[in-house]
């Protein structure tokens, strides 16, 4: 079983900055993609930003220029560096773990799509 935990969010005013961070527990041998989403009230979930285990990035544009993604493979943390929020960035940010490789029983298997619980990023104007 992999779990996910994500801290970091909270309010801000517009233009301010918030750092999220997710880990990943359990029995994990590697995780191909690690990454955020948010779903804001009404909307559906949207893709924020993704990194593969080698390096590459994924953004979506309304953040480009302002979120970095960063992540530490042998920590499986993922992290999101979000400066000049502002209030269209309101939103409950979830974690996403992907392509993940997990040990039982002696062997390594392929898991599914791994999901944390949320954290709300609140951004005031």
């Amino acid at each position: 079983q992999v779990t996910l935990v994500e801290s970091g969010g909270g309010l801000v005013q517009a233009g301010g900055s918030l750092r999220l961070s997710c880990s990943a527990s359990g029995s994990i041998g590697s995780i191909n993609i690690m990454g955020w989403y948010r779903q804001a009230p009404g909307k559906q979930r949207e893709l924020v930003a993704t990194m593969h285990s080698g390096g590459s990035t994924d953004y979506a544009d309304s953040v480009k220029g302002r979120f970095t993604i960063s992540r530490d493979n042998a920590k499986n943390t993922v992290y999101l560096q979000m400066n000049g929020l502002k209030p269209e960035d309101t939103a409950v940010y979830y974690c996403n773990a992907a392509g993940v490789l997990y040990y039982s029983g002696g062997s390594y298997w392929p898991g599914l799509e791994y999901w944390g619980q949320g954290t709300q990023v609140t951004v005031s104007s």
